[in-house]
């Protein structure tokens, strides 16, 4: 099963509308609705809350203020317990601090009765002056989180006075002395956008009370677990009073794994004991979820006249928004899944810190930091090799890690990465010998090429572990449990192939159900690249002791000894002699029979001890119009190393959509604010995301690495895949018309106000 390019075990009902979502799922006639009365305001006080009218509305069952929820602090980041995130938030709140801020829960029988009530709801504010800009955010005379109670599991710097989220530092070596001994220095400061999600489906949630007087929250999540933890937390009960499903999803890339719709579902129903769902708006997803961090990073490189790098050093300013979520993590990963690749460069040094701003809560995104970081990085050692007259391929290959490599800023010995093959492969692809760097189409259009790399993780070392279940049903097929998520990747797909290769049998005899906090073990979920890599090593374990058991009760069956016993597709039979069987119906059959009787299955965890590195090499050939400065991407090369490829359709998959969305952050995805703070970009009109048109031909390649502490040598592929187009791009720009754009998105009126800067220069 291992390295086959099997369809997706859900493609058929997919393809022909079947999937049950959670809005498909709501089966109680009586179900409430709820929206949430959101702030015009980026940064007010509430000073009166007038409801009276509202209540009168005929459907209206409740309406909430912040007087009437729980005062108990939370963090809506699906992160494994404990939190590397500051518990800022509460249900509602007298503060509200950004433009779409819960201000109230309207309640009601229909949505009709909602809509008309909230806009009876009157709220009194005292506005006060609002911090918009990152770079001003630390010690601003707006304080946007003054309370004394927020609660850090970690003492990652915390200075809610000053606006500080945290601080971060990572090195090695002395980077001054190393600078001092460089041939040429240069400084730049580059600025990531933040980036919106743009899932299919949007936030939202269900709720009722099963016959226990359980809470029940079905929804479109990453991660049941950590949404039933926060969901707890913030209505103030025990998570053994709340069970969690996550059903089918439409999509996520990191922002379903944050508790948004959860908590209030989980509250209203609480409060009434009825079912309650809370649907987001297009326009909410938008403007009421979260994006990716906007990053601002002040670099500083330096090497010999060979291209040897002697010195990095990095500042970086994490705008985190409103709350702190994923703020710490996101800066840290900025470093901790980018510099590492230089781990040979004798000195290096980061320093980062996460700032609030009465903006939208950023959160996690594919790429989580480290694409932020690889362009910041990569950019700059691209001009550090301009500035030298050294093609950035050659410079790359020179100054980057092999496997074997350990020490420094690396937290554990790399025992599989193919840099050489991958960048060589990827030259080959792209024609990069014959285009590099340019070539003129006519006197307006110039074709560029080029290229970038990055690394990633495959989970989090030493925090995030898995369980599963796999257990034999009675007919001689099997069943696996995992807390896993499938967000669309296929990743059930996957889990599958892993046990039907562990126990030598085909994917038709696996059956896969996840994500049931009652049914399902604990696993973290779907972020940070771990589910092949964490879950499946979990399963491998899991299916080794269930064959035990199983050749064991065979051994017993057929009176020879399991050594000679070979596990196959329905039955066990002896290694030289495959007339002498026993089918494993029987098997399954007679375990849940009689007093000696033993379900045949078993359970394993797999806590990781270490996080392998994937490595992908980016070459882009564009078209840039110097008229206009227009930017074209005409074929984009990706070649990757993930360790062994479980499922090459699949994994093709991910990296052509990984590519599309880092396309779409290096040209065309930018949220954008008014100057009092509310979202301009809060529809797919005025939020542009990349088309098929747009990308090009986008060629993905494989050039695994046997990764021996992954399941049958697996690593992760789904984050890394997004990293190099940025920097790739701008790579190609310059090379294209000797200008090099440092703030992202890359478009047209920057080129060309860069390039006619660049002439006036010159003259």
């Amino acid at each position: 099963m291992i390295g086959k390019g099997i369809r997706k075990v859900d493609s058929e009902s997919i393809l022909s509308g079947q999937p049950i979502y959670t809005d498909d799922l709501v089966f109680h006639k009586d179900v409430l609705i709820i929206k949430l009365l959101r702030s015009p305001h980026a940064f007010a006080r509430i000073k009166n809350i007038n409801i009276d009218r509202a209540k009168k509305v005929e459907g209206i069952v409740e309406i909430y203020t912040y007087k009437d929820v729980p005062q108990v602090r939370y963090s809506e980041s699906g992160e494994s317990y404990p939190d590397p995130t500051p518990y800022d938030r509460m249900l509602l709140e007298p503060i509200v601090r950004y433009v779409g801020d819960e201000v109230a829960i309207i309640v009601g029988e229909d949505e009709v009765a909602v809509e008309k009530a909230m806009k009876l709801v009157k709220v009194e504010y005292e506005v006060l002056e609002p911090v918009l800009d990152l770079i001003k955010a630390e010690g601003h005379s707006s304080i946007i989180h003054p309370e004394d109670d927020i609660f850090c599991p970690f003492d990652f710097g915390f200075n809610g006075k000053k606006n500080i989220v945290s601080r971060f530092k990572l090195g090695k070596g002395d980077v001054e002395e190393e600078f001092k001994n460089c041939d040429l220095v240069i400084e730049r400061t580059y600025h990531t956008q933040a980036q919106a999600h743009c899932m299919m489906e949007t936030h939202r949630a269900y709720s009722y009370i099963d016959a226990n007087g359980r809470i029940v929250v079905i929804s479109s999540n990453q991660s049941a677990y950590h949404m039933r933890r926060q969901t707890a937390k913030a209505i103030g009960l025990p998570v053994s009073k709340l069970r969690f499903i996550k059903p089918r999803i439409g999509g996520g890339f990191g922002g379903k794994n944050v508790a948004l719709a959860e908590p209030y579902v989980a509250f209203v129903t609480w409060k009434t004991k009825r079912p309650s769902k809370l649907i987001y708006t297009r326009k909410e997803t938008f403007a009421a979820s979260t994006s990716r961090h906007e990053m601002k990073f002040d670099v500083k490189i330096g090497s010999d006249l060979e291209g040897n790098i002697k010195a990095i050093d990095i500042n970086s300013i994490n705008n985190t928004g409103a709350y702190g979520a994923n703020g710490t993590v996101v800066t840290m990963e900025a470093a901790q899944n980018v510099l590492p690749v230089y781990n040979k460069v004798p000195a290096i040094r980061y320093r980062g810190k996460t700032v609030y701003t009465n903006i939208v809560s950023a959160g996690p995104l594919r790429g989580y930091g480290a694409t932020q970081g690889t362009f910041i990085t990569d950019t700059a050692i691209n001009e550090l090799s301009s500035k030298l007259g050294i093609e950035p391929v050659e410079i790359k290959l020179k100054n980057t890690i092999r496997k074997g490599a350990e020490g420094g800023i690396l937290k554990n010995p790399i025992k599989s990465l193919n840099v050489e093959k991958c960048i060589e492969r990827g030259k080959e692809l792209i024609g990069w010998d014959e285009k590099y760097p340019n070539k003129e189409i006519n006197s307006t259009k110039v074709r560029a090429v080029g290229m970038s790399i990055a690394i990633h993780g495959s989970g989090i070392a030493n925090i995030d572990s898995a369980t599963v279940i796999v257990r034999m049903v009675e007919d001689g097929t099997y069943i696996l449990l995992t807390g896993s998520s499938d967000l669309g990747t296929g990743s059930d797909t996957v889990l599958a192939q892993i046990t039907a290769e562990s126990l030598n049998t085909n994917m038709d005899r696996i059956t896969v159900y996840s994500g049931d906090t009652d049914a399902c073990p604990y696993d973290t979920g779907a972020y940070a690249s771990c589910t092949t890599y964490l879950t499946g090593n979990a399963i491998v374990r899991a299916c080794a002791e269930l064959k035990d058991k199983i050749l064991k009760i065979a051994e017993a069956k057929l009176n020879i000894p399991a050594l000679f016993l070979e596990l196959k597709e329905d039955r066990v039979c002896h290694k030289e002699d495959e007339s002498i069987y026993v089918l494993l119906s029987i098997l399954g059959q007679e375990s849940v029979l009689g007093p000696d009787s033993e379900v045949l299955m078993a359970n394993a965890t797999f806590g990781m001890p270490e996080s392998p590195r994937p490595f992908i090499a980016g070459f882009v050939e564009i078209e840039l119009d110097k008229s206009t400065g227009e930017v074209k991407v005409i074929n984009y090369v990706a070649v990757v190393d993930c360790g062994t490829v479980i499922n090459p359709n699949l994994a093709r998959i991910q990296v052509e959509g990984g590519i599309t969305q880092g396309i779409g952050l290096a040209l065309y995805e930018d949220v954008k604010y008014s100057d009092s703070g509310r979202l301009l970009t809060d529809s797919f009109i005025q939020y542009n995301v990349p088309s098929k048109k747009d990308i090009g031909d986008i060629i993905v390649e494989f050039q695994p690495d046997y990764e021996p502490t992954g399941p049958f040598g697996a690593k992760s592929i789904g984050e890394v895949v997004i990293h190099t187009p940025p920097p790739a791009i701008a790579n190609a720009v310059y090379n294209a018309v000797g200008v090099y754009i440092r703030d992202l998105p890359i478009t047209s009126e920057k080129v060309y106000m860069a390039m006619k800067e660049s002439k006036d220069n010159k003259d």
